[in-house]
């Protein structure tokens, strides 16, 4: 009798999707929006294990981090956040907030590439914080402005540099004690060798006022800096009205004038599309864009790209309109128009009515990539979120 024998068992075909690397890969192109990697946990264990490791929530951060989304924004006065998208997407609001809490002297500066620069005048300190993984680092301001502090108005601004592992803060004020002598200045700080540089300067213009009272020129804390190329810039107000030039090149400081007729109408500065310096002026009935050029000869002069009808694309009656924000990685301009506050993406012209509001404040988009998987101490973010999903 013919024995019989046991058919070897065929081995189980392999996907691409059994191959980890393969899977990492696949998945850190996934949207950066918040509810991605929660969604994607729950396909099975080994997804869930793939899309809670912090090693790749800080893969698909860097992964996605020159084209994060706008998660909402800070208030410049009370540093509270306000979210901006939609669920399942929507942060928690209580997911950024400050601990510690927020001073009388306390006022934020502004957000960059996930950060946001706080500056406490009760201590003379910056405050760099990271709100996405929870980090605060305070750093003194150089030693030969803090004796002076009380009477300089402090600005600056934060960004990240090394592929993202550290970070400067550029501070900037203006000097008025020498009437004779009127100056900007500009010192730079770098978190990876933990020192302020040497102290900038730039001769501030003397114009004589012309309504007969004398304003000292500050660079203006009211409006956000704005990241052009490679150079960072702040408004002046008071006696002068214009621009101050960081170069982060050259390391050095420069002051640009703005024409007369721009001055008459409000302006927004703003990364110009296709780079550069522009700025967002606001009409009756709508907003110009323009942008700053410079010829071979090094001539610098302003041209208008476009015209937008506000009115037409928002069915608003109201001429007044107030811009009070812009997201510079997302070229999304924030408008008060008497009551609504709206989001409009000036190249798509999409835009959203976000709420109504009788207060006029100055917001402070913050973009940056979200994963709910890095909650400080392993909190339940992601359940937050998928909650709405």
């Amino acid at each position: 009798m013919r024995s019989l024998r046991r058919r070897p068992r065929s081995r189980p075909v392999k996907t691409p999707l059994d191959d980890d690397d393969l899977l990492a890969e696949i998945l850190l192109r996934l949207p950066p929006q918040p509810s991605s990697l929660p969604r994607a946990s729950l396909v099975c264990k080994r997804w869930h294990s793939l899309a809670s490791d912090r090693g790749f929530s800080r893969r698909f951060r860097i992964h996605h981090r020159d084209k994060p989304p706008v998660l909402g924004f800070f208030d410049g006065y009370s540093c509270d956040f306000q979210p901006t998208l939609e669920p399942p997407n929507r942060v928690p609001p209580g997911r950024f907030s400050l601990r510690g809490g927020f001073g009388d002297r306390t006022r934020s500066l502004g957000c960059r590439h996930g950060l946001v620069l706080i500056f406490d005048a009760e201590r003379n300190q910056f405050l760099v914080w990271d709100p996405v993984i929870g980090d605060q680092r305070r750093i003194a301001i150089p030693s030969g402005l803090a004796t002076r502090a009380d009477k300089l108005l402090i600005n600056g601004a934060v960004f990240r540099t090394g592929g993202y592992a550290h970070f400067q803060v550029v501070l900037t004020t203006a000097d008025n004690d020498d009437k004779q002598r009127r100056r900007a200045l500009a010192c730079v700080y770098s978190s990876e060798t933990g020192l302020w540089g040497d102290l900038i300067s730039t001769p501030l213009p003397s114009e004589v006022p012309t309504s007969g009272y004398s304003v000292p020129t500050v660079v203006f804390p009211g409006k956000p800096s704005v990241l052009a190329g490679n150079s960072i810039y702040w408004m002046l107000i008071g006696n002068f009205n214009g621009i101050l030039e960081f170069d982060l090149e050259k390391q050095s400081l420069a002051v640009i004038r703005v024409p007369e007729r721009m001055l008459q109408f409000q302006f927004f500065m703003m990364r110009a599309e296709g780079g550069g310096l522009g700025l967002l002026l606001v009409t009756g009935s709508g907003i110009q864009l323009w942008k700053r050029n410079t010829d071979c000869d090094g001539v610098a002069s302003w041209a208008l790209g476009r015209t937008i009808e506000l009115n037409k694309l928002l069915s608003l009656n109201s001429h007044t309109k107030i811009v009070i924000g812009f997201a510079e990685e997302n070229n999304v301009v924030f408008l008060w128009a008497c009551g609504p506050v709206f989001m409009v993406h000036l190249e798509s012209l999409q835009f959203k009515k976000l709420f109504e509001t009788n207060i006029v404040s100055e917001y402070q988009p913050f973009e940056s990539v979200f994963t709910a998987e890095t909650g400080i101490g392993g909190g339940n973010d992601a359940a937050d979120i998928l909650h709405h999903t």
